[in-house]
């Protein structure tokens, strides 16, 4: 997993100030996989009271960078990536899990499946998204 850890994901995610200011944290990391979850909140609504697309766009793009971190290693960017919203997203937390698909030398192909959660802890699919990471390392 290129000598990464939750704990520095953790750290990098917290090194970006949108993340801070969503609310966002990282609950799983290790190899070919990540799990960003964001608590919804008033703030983050849009006009008819479900959680904003953009936020749950930030989520998809953040979770897939993250899991394809441990691919290929911490120097990563998007090059692109799509979403297709399924329903719009009530509940308390929002909970995007991505996996890498493929991951070559210095790219990886990877998807994210978007959910919320109520209070109860059941999960209903709002959302699913697919990326391409390229790695900014040296080659």
């Amino acid at each position: 997993m290129n000598g990464l850890d939750i704990e520095t994901a953790r750290k990098v995610l917290d090194s970006q100030p949108f993340s801070r200011l969503v609310g966002a944290r990282i609950s799983a990391f290790r190899d070919g996989e990540a799990v960003l979850e964001v608590d919804i909140r008033e703030e983050l609504h849009q006009q008819n009271g479900f959680l904003h697309g953009g936020v749950v766009a930030y989520a998809a793009d953040n979770a897939i960078t993250f899991a394809a971190g441990t691919t290929l290693g911490p120097a990563v960017l998007t090059g692109g990536f799509s979403v297709q919203y399924v329903r719009p997203a009530t509940g308390r937390t929002l909970v995007a899990r991505a996996a890498v698909v493929h991951s070559g030398r210095r790219q990886a192909v990877v998807r994210c499946d978007l959910f919320t959660a109520g209070a109860d802890g059941d999960e209903t699919l709002c959302a699913v998204a697919q990326g391409t990471v390229l790695s900014a390392g040296p080659a």
